[in-house]
């Protein structure tokens, strides 16, 4: 295995104007979001991001997969810098790291067909057999292949979201992003959501970042774990001996405050 980071994250900061406080003239005041976070994520390690409302989780894994332009510092996947890559010269990398969408309903085109939506980065992409690898990916995710011709209304919060989790591993990447996808299914279909990804990990060798406010799926399914507050790393660890010890206080604050009863007596 190659000693290089699938994910080597330097002092990143990002902004965003404040449209909220902007002045009659002139630009509006800019709101730090990310302030100079450093990290990296080995390759074919599942990491969770975890952190409270407004943490910078979501804003952090959005410039991972450049939808997001930083202001400053690193970004390298796999050793080369795409901080500041035009569209041009990304287009070729967006195949190696995908993005799973925590709304399966407003990210996937409700005029087209599951087929289509799978095959619209293939085609893009430009992968041959592309039929077939639509089969592929259904299969991957457990969908029989007749749901290709299916309407994402005619189909379940769960298998909408597999179909969202099918279109990122169509283009076989290397790098999966995957933002609160579990929050809004029944505890069933959570399960078998999080069962899938474990074991798409396993067999295409993925590695996985996997956002969420929720410790105990972050705990069942992460290795390491990265704590966000206020856009700062607080704490980085094994998700075991995050569990274990904390050591930021803030970490403490959000295991204290979820609903854990098996782990109330680890660190009484």
């Amino acid at each position: 295995m190659s000693d290089t980071p699938i994910y080597d994250i330097e002092n990143l900061r990002l902004s965003f104007p404040d449209m909220a406080h902007k002045p009659l003239l002139g630009p509006a005041p800019r709101v730090e979001i990310l302030k100079g976070i450093s990290l990296r994520i080995p390759r074919g390690d599942v990491v969770g991001i975890v952190g409270g409302s407004g943490s910078g989780k979501s804003t952090l894994g959005r410039a991972m997969v450049r939808l997001i332009e930083p202001d400053s510092g690193a970004i390298r996947f796999e050793g080369q810098d795409i901080t500041h890559l035009g569209e041009d010269a990304l287009r070729p990398l967006r195949r190696r790291f995908q993005m799973i969408f925590q709304d399966p309903m407003s990210s996937l085109n409700p005029r087209r067909t599951v087929g289509a939506i799978i095959a619209g980065p293939l085609k893009l992409q430009g992968f041959d057999r592309v039929s077939g690898r639509v089969d592929q990916a259904l299969d991957h995710v457990g969908l029989p292949r007749v749901f290709r011709k299916r309407y994402p209304h005619e189909l379940s919060g769960g298998q909408r979201q597999r179909v969202g989790i099918a279109r990122a591993i169509a283009t076989e990447p290397d790098f999966i992003l995957a933002d609160e996808i579990v929050s809004g299914l029944d505890v069933s279909s959570q399960a078998q959501v999080l069962n899938l990804l474990e074991q798409l990990v396993r067999e295409l060798g993925l590695t996985l970042a996997f956002i969420s406010h929720d410790l105990s799926v972050i705990r069942r399914l992460c290795r390491h774990t990265v704590v966000l507050h206020r856009g700062e790393v607080v704490e980085y660890s094994e998700t075991q001996a995050l569990f274990d010890a904390p050591q930021a206080a803030y970490t403490r604050e959000l295991l204290d405050a979820i609903p854990l009863p098996d782990l109330d007596q680890v660190w009484v």
